[in-house]
C-alpha cells in the first residue's frame, strides 16, 4: 500500500498541465512508471489521483458488484465518469483534461493533498473553504471516527 504524506501548492499552466512539487515526486519515484488514474471525487468537487496499484485495488471492489442490479450499474457509471489514465511526462507534469478541470472548478492555484493512498487535487480556494469550514467540528469528527479504534502498541 502506498502512503503519501503532505499538502503541496502549485499552479496549473494554461494547457492544463500540473507540475508535481519535488517533495511529492520523491515519494512517487518508485511507482511513477506504473502510471496513474485520475477521477472525480465522490464527495467533493475535487479530483483524485491514484497510483495504478492503488486504483487496481480500489476497482477490484467495484468489479464485485452485481451488474444485474440497476443501482449498481448507476453507481458504476457515475464512479467511472471522467476517469482518465495518466502518465507523468519527462518534465514531471500531469495533463489534466478540460472536463475534469471544469468538474473540479480548478482555476490556476492548486492544492495537492495526500489522502493516504491517493492525492486529492483541489482548486486552492475550494480546498481552503473545505478544510476551514465552520460546519465541521474536527475534534468531534475525530472522536466519532477514530475514538473507538484501538490503536496497536
Amino acid at each position: 500500500m502506498v502512503n503519501i504524506i503532505g499538502s503541496y501548492e502549485c499552479k496549473l499552466d494554461s494547457k492544463g498541465r500540473l507540475s508535481l512539487p519535488s517533495g511529492l515526486k520523491k515519494q512517487l519515484q518508485t511507482i511513477v512508471a506504473e502510471g496513474f488514474v485520475l477521477k472525480r471525487s465522490v464527495f467533493h468537487k475535487c479530483l483524485e489521483l491514484y497510483p495504478m496499484s492503488e486504483w487496481n485495488h480500489e476497482i477490484s471492489g467495484v468489479n464485485k458488484l452485481n451488474r444485474f442490479v440497476k443501482k449498481n450499474n448507476d453507481f458504476i457509471r457515475m464512479f467511472m465518469a471522467g476517469v482518465k489514465m495518466l502518465e507523468m511526462d519527462s518534465s514531471g507534469r500531469l495533463q489534466i483534461s478540460k472536463d475534469l478541470i471544469n468538474f473540479s472548478g480548478i482555476e490556476k492555484e492548486v492544492v495537492l493533498s495526500s489522502s493516504v493512498n491517493r492525492i486529492e487535487i483541489w482548486d486552492k480556494q475550494a480546498y481552503e473553504n473545505t478544510v476551514n469550514s465552520p460546519d465541521v467540528d474536527f475534534a468531534q469528527l475525530a472522536e466519532e471516527v477514530m475514538g473507538s479504534i484501538k490503536l496497536e502498541e
